[in-house]
């Protein structure tokens, strides 16, 4: 009778040895499955050097590359989009910059008045006009882009600059912004010339490349100069990041000089 209670009472304590063992296997899979779940890294941002929300219309850009397999309606799409993923920016469509254009009779926009005219009609705060200057697809892709942004008072910038002139638009912006005549000249000029060939164009094709390539592909971040198309995507969010820090480094002159 005795061995017959010892047995009833150990039973359970074997079924509970049992059951916290099985509750620490679980426990220990969820832990090493949490483990091997893929990283998702989070890709770089730009951000707005605006107080209040801005909004941008794209120009179509001139293609002065020679080459006339060049799309420029393309790289305007990509330089739009470039701009509306900027935190605190709105872009609209360029199909809306044509629309606009044609309702107001504009075949190009080339005076600083017309740039004005066409943010008015549009109900935007800056203008941005581009130029393709370079544009070689075989791998190592080469392109270059030069921005220029023409922006309204709301923007606390002048307008102005004359858009007809590639020579301008193809200038190296240097942290002193555009050295144009004074009242001829847009608030922010950005130009860059990226060749896959050059190591430090590399390290920032790979930067820019996570979080926004697909996991674990045969090229990884390679990728982006086997396809031209993704390449000039990449190389024109370089020229929109160039663009809002020159926007950074004048207002934040602009700030002091009121102080």
């Amino acid at each position: 009778m005795t061995s017959a209670q010892t047995m009833l009472k150990k039973r359970p304590e074997r079924e509970l040895s049992a059951l916290g063992l099985g509750l620490g296997l679980a426990l220990l899979a969820a832990l090493v499955g949490c483990q091997t779940k893929p990283r998702i890294p989070m890709p770089g941002v730009l951000v707005s050097p605006y107080a209040a929300e801005a909004a941008f219309a794209v120009i179509p850009p001139r293609n002065e590359t020679g080459a006339s397999f060049v799309d420029p309606d393309a790289v305007g799409d990509k330089i739009v989009a470039a701009l509306a993923q900027t935190r605190g920016l709105h872009c609209v469509p360029i199909n809306r910059t044509i629309e606009a254009m044609r309702a107001l009779d504009l075949p190009a926009v080339t005076t600083p008045t017309q740039a004005r005219q066409l943010a008015r009609v549009m109900g935007v705060d800056g203008i941005v006009a581009g130029t393709i200057t370079a544009y070689d697809p075989y791998n190592p892709p080469v392109f270059g882009v030069s921005l220029a942004l023409y922006a309204m008072p709301s923007l606390s910038g002048d307008t102005g600059g004359p858009l007809d002139d590639p020579r301008l638009l193809s200038m190296q912006a240097s942290d002193s912004g555009y050295t144009g005549a004074a009242g001829n000249e847009p608030a922010s000029v950005e130009s860059v010339h990226l060749d896959a060939r050059s190591h430090d164009v590399l390290l920032k094709l790979r930067r820019y490349a996570e979080g926004r390539k697909e996991a674990e592909t045969a090229l990884d971040w390679r990728v982006y100069t086997a396809s031209m198309d993704l390449y000039t995507q990449f190389a024109v969010h370089e020229a929109v990041r160039g663009l809002l820090d020159h926007e950074w480094l004048r207002l934040a002159r602009m700030a002091a000089k009121d102080h």
